[in-house]
């Protein structure tokens, strides 16, 4: 099977089995290593990319199924050698600790962030629900995300689309 999607914002190709999930194509094919795999059934959230903006569980997609669509992982969500706004209040909230959840969060609360730059912080919960983190209880978690909307609302800022909760 051989499949051309954008990752990203570059156009590439995966020529592999049929039965490859995204998440085993973006680390392993493309060296995304950004992207984790926790539980492999979709409940965990560690895996979570944004396909086409919207954020998915790329433990339960396809390598086939990104055929013609944007795929961005966490490497992705920062120009050059710069945080972007989310990831700079992760880091100044301390809102990690041993980061495997990390990518999956920060994917998950930048497709919030765009399309609702007003989020409250029940809302942030709500769609971190699908996010699993063992280290932190969530609190600096939330106040990083609380703080980086601001940046999700200034006119002319580029971020890349999403939907907000998983699929």
């Amino acid at each position: 099977m051989s499949v051309q999607f954008t990752l990203n914002g570059k156009a590439v190709e995966f020529t592999g089995e049929d039965r490859t999930t995204l998440s085993d194509c973006v680390r392993h094919h493309f060296g995304q290593t950004g992207t984790h795999v926790g539980c492999e059934h979709g409940v965990c959230g560690a895996c979570t990319v944004l396909v086409d903006g919207e954020a998915v569980r790329s433990c339960l997609m396809l390598a086939a199924q990104a055929g013609g669509h944007e795929v961005v992982t966490v490497e992705g969500l920062s120009n050059d050698d710069e945080l972007s706004p989310l990831q700079a209040a992760f880091r100044k909230h301390h809102a990690l600790q041993c980061g495997f959840c990390t990518p999956g969060i920060l994917t998950t609360a930048h497709a919030l962030l765009t399309h609702e730059p007003d989020a409250d912080a029940e809302r942030i919960r709500h769609v971190l629900s699908g996010n699993i983190c063992r280290c932190t209880g969530y609190l600096p978690i939330v106040d990083a995300i609380l703080e980086a909307k601001a940046a999700y609302a200034k006119p002319g800022i580029q971020v890349k689309s999403g939907q907000g909760e998983p699929k």
